[in-house]
Formats: C-alpha cells, sequence, structure tokens
C-alpha cells in the first residue's frame, strides 16, 4: 500500500478556533488527499490559553493529543490534527525568545500518532509595562503592530480586565488612555493567537510541513506512515581515556507503528575531544 493511500478520500477535523485550518487545510488536503474540516463544537480554549485565563495543565504534546481526541469525539471522524505551541526563553539563544510549535496527526483507525516540530528565535513574543503613550507606540512599533495583534491588561498575570485583538492604532490609543486615567498604566504584550500574529501562524505551516514530510515517508518493515527521526545516540567516546561522552555519535529512526529503529551515524567522527569528557574533564 502507498503511504498516501492510508488517508486519501478520508476525513480529517482540524482541531482549532484560531484559523489554523486556512494554513493546514490546503497543505493536508493536497499532499495526503484528505477532506479536512473544523469541527465548530470544539473549544480548544478549554485547554489553556495563552491570555491566562485557562491555565494549559499539560505538556504541549498531551494537549495536542487531547485536542485530537474531543476534535474526533465532537466530530465523529477517525482522524484529526492539531497544533500546540510555547514561548519562552530560546533553549539556545538565551537572551532571546523562542517559538516551538507541535503539529500532531493522530490516526484512530491504523493506531497511528505522528508529530512535526519546529523550534525558532523568530518570534515578536514581548510584553512591556507602559505609562505614556510614547512607551507604548514605541512597543508597538517593535512587535510589528498593527499586522500583529496585541493584548492590554492593568498589569502583568492580571485576568480581571483584558483586552485581546487589539489590531487598529485608534483602538489602541483608546484602551490606553482608559487604562491610564484608571490605573495609571498598561501592561501591554503581543496577543500569540495564531489569526492575530501572522510570524507565529507561519511557523506553524512549517512545522506542518515537518508533520507531512515525515508522515510520508513508509516505514522500511511493515509500510506504515511516519519513520523518521526519534532521537540522538550519544556516546561518542573519549579521545584520551575510550569513555563514552554525552556527545551524540547516531541518529536514531524509528517507526511509531511497530517499533522497527535503525541507527545512522553522525559524520566521520570517530572520538571526541577529551574537554567534552566527565571522566578527564569533570
Amino acid at each position: 500500500m502507498n503511504v498516501r493511500d492510508f488517508f486519501a478520500g478520508r476525513r480529517l477535523v482540524i482541531a482549532t478556533k484560531h484559523a489554523k485550518e486556512r494554513l493546514i487545510g490546503p497543505k493536508v488536503a493536497s499532499r495526503l488527499g484528505v477532506l479536512p474540516f473544523v469541527c465548530l463544537k470544539l473549544d480548544t480554549d478549554l485547554l489553556g490559553t495563552f491570555s491566562g485565563e485557562v491555565e494549559r495543565k499539560e505538556d504541549p504534546l498531551a494537549t495536542a493529543r487531547k485536542k485530537c481526541e474531543l476534535a474526533m469525539m465532537y466530530s465523529g471522524a477517525d482522524l484529526a490534527i492539531a497544533s500546540e505551541g510555547s514561548f519562552g526563553a530560546h533553549p539556545s539563544y538565551y537572551f532571546l525568545p523562542g517559538n516551538e510549535e507541535l503539529v500532531m496527526l493522530l490516526d484512530k483507525r491504523h493506531r497511528l500518532e505522528i508529530v512535526g516540530r519546529k523550534l525558532t528565535a523568530e518570534t515578536n513574543f514581548s510584553s512591556r509595562l507602559c505609562t505614556s503613550e510614547a512607551e507604548l507606540l514605541d512597543f508597538a512599533r517593535e512587535v510589528r503592530f498593527p499586522s500583529h495583534a496585541l493584548i492590554m491588561r492593568t498589569r502583568q498575570g492580571a485576568i480581571d480586565t483584558v483586552y485581546k485583538g487589539i489590531c487598529e492604532q485608534q483602538e489602541l490609543i483608546a484602551k490606553f488612555r482608559m487604562f491610564l486615567d484608571r490605573y495609571g498604566q498598561a501592561f501591554v504584550e503581543t496577543d500569540m493567537r495564531a489569526l492575530y500574529n501572522p510570524t507565529r501562524m507561519r511557523v506553524i505551516g512549517e512545522a506542518t510541513d515537518e508533520l507531512l514530510n515525515r508522515v510520508l515517508v513508509p516505514c522500511e518493515k511493515c509500510n506504515s506512515p511516519g519513520f523518521g527521526l526519534s532521537g540522538v545516540e550519544p556516546g561518542l567516546p573519549c579521545a584520551l581515556c575510550g569513555s563514552p561522552t554525552r556527545s551524540p555519535q547516531a541518529r536514531v529512526y524509528s517507526c511509531m507503528k511497530c517499533g522497527f529503529h535503525k541507527r545512522e551515524k553522525i559524520g566521520d567522527k570517530e572520538v571526541e575531544d577529551p574537554m567534552y569528557c566527565d571522566r578527564c574533564n569533570p
């Protein structure tokens, strides 16, 4: 069976309420041959919101899985796709904000769970406490307003008075003046919901491409979709003492269905510099 035959002609529910179907729908339709649709009964905000009214209780992977499961339950479909994003300090570029997007395809019929990820420093994720219009407008320019919307609240983390999806300067200034009159300040932050943040939407698209690239690779043993990189194997031996180091020596590719896996050596390097050895350089 061709990998595409696992999906062609099937209904695929996109678990979103933030217009991600505009981007994900055409991609999955063209590459998998599915019939994408959105389940209007599903409110993904119940699983967590970026603006803090609802705390996300599980990690991004579990949350994306839950979105898929709920979408299938409400719609009656047995094939779903969902994305989940995370923002914070970039793990490699410590002084820059980072955005990691995870996109999951869940196939109940074939018992498959396939994931694509994208980590990037390309994000406008930011916030600022503003006490003057000059501060407000400087911040707005820095975070690409008005093409990227803003959120305004009384203080960081406050959920009593929150205005979201602000994307016009007249509205921004009017709300800020109201906050200034009442509270003497406003905490302003980027609205990271996909439909209000083109930069984030683009990253979701890249994560979707990563997912689809993996979906379309069949397992060498069982022919199931989704054979791909699952991890890196450490243990490159130290050049001085021969002990295994934390440095990677191979990539591991595996099948999500049958568990078949294979190793692929990384480069031509046979040993690691002793400076990276916990024994020689503790």
